[in-house]
């Protein structure tokens, strides 16, 4: 389908006249006789996106409306059916990204997620969206990211040409990442999980699930927005804060005064139980990042070119002591045993 023909739709089916259209990390900057929006190409159903629509108009509705809502068209939907594509369209949010070195910012943002949080109990979907959750399934998921890395074992012994500098890295370092998988599911299985997804579920609320800098943006008034909830889905609070905080002891070289100044910050706002620093705990010892570096490598075919993997693979394994020594820091200073 032509360019052409996708904006003229999307002016069709939005009522407004673009004047210029430029890509911009993954979205389209349009610039319109309505001012500056983001055109998104959506790549799930738009049952799923009803999902996503639904929270975003919740959180507004509780009172906060620092994010991208998507503005509805001519026959009141939050997408444009362009043939088969599905887009969105939202106001261009004009800011700089959460920087993950200055330590304001990281209170500030660890403080919206929190706002953020509150404002997410009471959902309830409507009616032709698709519910995503993940309330109860993390034993299961463990578990079965714990048996992929034998899986993954078996098909570097099969391969019949040469192992590639990704497969040796993978078998000296797989053995020591499937413990640590282990032991998160231990920590798991010896905490109140399952109280706490039964308590979320009561209160009906929700995670952002890509919590990261790019989507933390400070306009010019420094009120901190959230955007991109295409991820959102029931979940543990704890999922959301433990995704934060490693992408950000990632840049931090794990100095656990970044864990204390986000955790602080959040709970300032919105107070941790015990438990949940356990749940944290158990997120935080499970070696998500290797999981998906692998799973990526041996079933997605992503397009990256081999050493880039080889490259973020070498970057995992040469941070994993100070991480282990973050593990420790963190066992001590939030009383985990």
């Amino acid at each position: 389908m032509s360019n052409m023909m996708r904006e003229f739709e999307i002016e069709r089916q939005y009522g407004i006249k673009i004047e210029s259209i430029r890509p911009n990390k993954g979205v389209y900057l349009l610039k319109t006789d309505d001012g500056a929006k983001c055109l998104k190409k959506i790549n799930y159903g738009t049952q799923k996106l009803l999902f996503v629509y639904g929270a975003k108009e919740h959180l507004v509705n509780n009172g906060f409306d620092k994010l991208d809502r998507y503005f509805l068209n001519t026959e009141g939907n939050p997408y444009a059916l362009v043939n088969e594509d599905i887009y969105t369209l939202s106001s261009w949010i004009d800011g700089r990204e959460c920087d993950f070195h200055d330590e304001k910012d990281l209170t500030f943002a660890a403080k919206q997620l929190a706002y953020m949080h509150i404002a997410s109990k009471g959902y309830e979907p409507p009616e032709n969206s698709k519910l995503k959750t993940d309330l109860g399934r993390w034993p299961h998921l463990m578990e079965k990211r714990i048996k992929s890395f034998d899986k993954m074992k078996d098909m570097i012994r099969k391969k019949k040409n040469l192992k590639t500098d990704f497969d040796i890295n993978y078998i000296k370092s797989v053995d020591a990442q499937k413990e640590l998988g282990k032991r998160a599911m231990a920590i798991l299985d010896d905490s109140m999980y399952f109280d706490i997804c039964r308590q979320t579920e009561e209160e009906k609320g929700f995670c952002h699930h890509d919590y990261t800098h790019h989507n933390i943006i400070f306009d010019k008034n420094n009120d901190v927005n959230i955007i991109d909830f295409d991820y959102c889905k029931r979940e543990v609070k704890a999922f959301d804060l433990s995704n934060f905080l490693i992408k950000v002891l990632k840049k931090q070289d794990w100095d656990i005064k970044y864990a204390e100044i986000i955790l602080q910050a959040y709970s300032s706002v919105n107070p941790l139980l015990e438990e949940e620093y356990r749940l944290i705990y158990a997120f935080l010892v499970f070696p998500q990042r290797y999981w998906r570096l692998c799973n990526r490598y041996y079933y997605n075919e992503v397009t990256w070119i081999q050493n880039t993997f080889n490259k973020k693979m070498e970057e995992l394994i040469s941070e994993k002591e100070k991480c282990m020594a973050f593990i420790e820091e963190y066992k001590k200073v939030f009383n985990q045993k």
